[in-house]
């Protein structure tokens, strides 16, 4: 019996413009509800998060604004919408926290990152908080003055 082929291990994708635009207040993981030729097109690593959002309606949650491009070498006879509404799998005690949470002011449903979790997707939603412009240049100087303090304590120590 010949051994299965080893999934993609890791990240799929991330969300790199949710961290820059929101304090991360509490994370979650979420399974989704793919299709096969979705499968597919995470192995090739055809997925795209920026811009997209936890939309929370009738007790379920939905990822809208992801991008999974279909292949070329797909099946003929589906049709590939690759914005389509996907949904997330939550238990129904998360599901209650973040509706509780987005009823607050100023909080947001955000997706984080695509990945794989054995032969499994899974997607990491947070809990966020809107950062003010103010707020997003003071975590960049921030940023580059610890950057800096590390050059120069590198530099410190090929001196010695």
């Amino acid at each position: 019996m010949a051994k299965q082929k080893k999934h993609p291990a890791g990240t799929i994708a991330l969300n790199k413009k949710a961290l820059h635009d929101y304090y991360i207040e509490q994370r979650f993981e979420a399974g989704i509800a793919l299709a096969g030729w979705e499968i597919k097109s995470l192995r090739a690593g055809k997925a795209q998060l920026t811009d997209s959002y936890v939309l929370l309606k009738d007790g379920e949650a939905w990822l809208l604004g992801s991008h999974i491009t279909p292949l070329t070498a797909a099946s003929t006879h589906v049709i590939a919408d690759p914005t389509r509404t996907r949904k997330l799998l939550l238990h129904k005690n998360e599901l209650g926290k973040l509706f509780g949470a987005v009823q607050q002011k100023g909080f947001a449903c955000v997706a984080l990152a695509l990945y794989w979790k054995k032969h499994l997707v899974k997607c990491e939603i947070a809990l966020a908080k809107g950062k003010k412009e103010f707020d997003k240049r003071a975590v960049e100087k921030e940023r580059d003055s610890n950057r800096e303090i590390q050059r120069a304590v590198r530099s410190k120590g090929k001196d010695d």
